[in-house]
This record gives C-alpha cells, structure tokens and sequence, in this order.
C-alpha cells in the first residue's frame, strides 16, 4: 500500500481503505507467532496526509478486532484493538548526511537529529509505504495479555479447574521454588 508524493496536495490526502482479513493475518504473523492472535474479520482504516513545510504530518485510525485465547482460563476471546496515530514523514537523508566522524573512525549525530528522528518516520522521497507504517502501529497497539476480562480467575494450577465457572477446592499453595530446601531443615 503506497501512496505517491505528487497525489499529496495542500489541501491534503484522506484515504479510507479496508484491510483485508488475508492483510491483518500477514500482518499479525509478521510479529512473531507470540503474538497469540488471528484477525477476526476485516479493519477499515482512515488516515489523512497533511504538507507542514518540508515534513508530511500522517494521520491514521483503525480499529481491528482480533481473536486469541485469554492468557489466563484459554478461553476464545475477541478484543477490540483501537490504533491511532500521529507521525511525521521526512525524505529520507542521503547516506552519512546527518553523521560527522571523528579522527578515531567513532560516528557522532548531534542531539537535535536523534531528538527529531524519535517520532518521525521516512519515506524515500517518490512515495510513502502506508503498507509498513500500518503494520508497525498495529503490531505496537496488541495488548501483551490478551483476558476475557480483567478480573479473570484463570485455571487451577493443581487440577485445571476453570476458576471463573467454580472454585475446586484444591490447596493451592504458591511457594517460591527456592525456598523448597528449607523444608528439608530439621531445628533441634
């Protein structure tokens, strides 16, 4: 998914595309199978370009719904996964532009460029790869722990009774694994 620099005018860009299910699913497969989730359907995705000066200010939302086992009982679970973001777009530099070199070899950038480069993105100055700046803000939204709820019981660790259904009734002590061998000391 690109978009061109010339359809860019001052008046700015709004696009409003779909993101396919097959789109999400390459997408969430990219992160990694940890990520422990599979699209639920399909996203729309509104963003809108904007020129400020040399930079383009992007501007997206997309809210997509994806579906994985709660981390805590493993029951199916479809989360609602809200992205939105705000980037600026720069040409990117020639190579070394930004850099200055010691007469050790050692590369310094000045604190202003790393300052600014922290939440800007580039682009190679023909076109926008809309396509990864998506797939990045998307991966970066997922929760870490997908639960049915935030109260959520989760499973016995003794029997794998479903706690949120029934308590078991199982003593379920947690010990510190290493403590365990102070259980061997006898006193006298």
């Amino acid at each position: 998914m690109f978009v061109l620099i010339e359809e860019i005018r001052d008046g700015g860009l709004a696009l409003d595309r779909e993101l396919g299910e097959e789109y999400l699913a390459r997408v969430l497969s990219e992160g990694g199978p940890e990520t422990g989730f599979a699209p639920a359907g399909a996203a729309r995705l509104k963003a809108r370009f904007d020129r400020v000066g040399d930079k383009i200010l992007l501007r997206g939302d997309v809210a997509v719904s994806v579906k994985g086992a709660c981390k805590r009982c493993l029951i199916d679970v479809t989360i609602e996964v809200p992205v939105h973001f705000e980037l600026n777009l720069v040409a990117r530099k020639p190579e070394g532009s930004e850099r200055e070199e010691l007469e050790g070899g050692e590369v310094v950038q000045d604190a202003d460029s790393i300052a600014e480069s922290a939440d800007e993105e580039s682009y190679d100055g023909r076109q926008i790869d809309l396509g990864a700046i998506v797939r990045e803000q998307i991966l970066l939204a997922l929760p870490m722990d997908g639960l049915c709820r935030e109260d959520c019981k989760g499973l016995c660790s003794v029997c794998g009774q479903d706690l949120n259904v029934k308590e078991c009734g199982c003593q379920r002590k947690v010990a510190d694994p290493r403590w365990a061998a102070l259980k061997d000391i006898k006193l006298t």
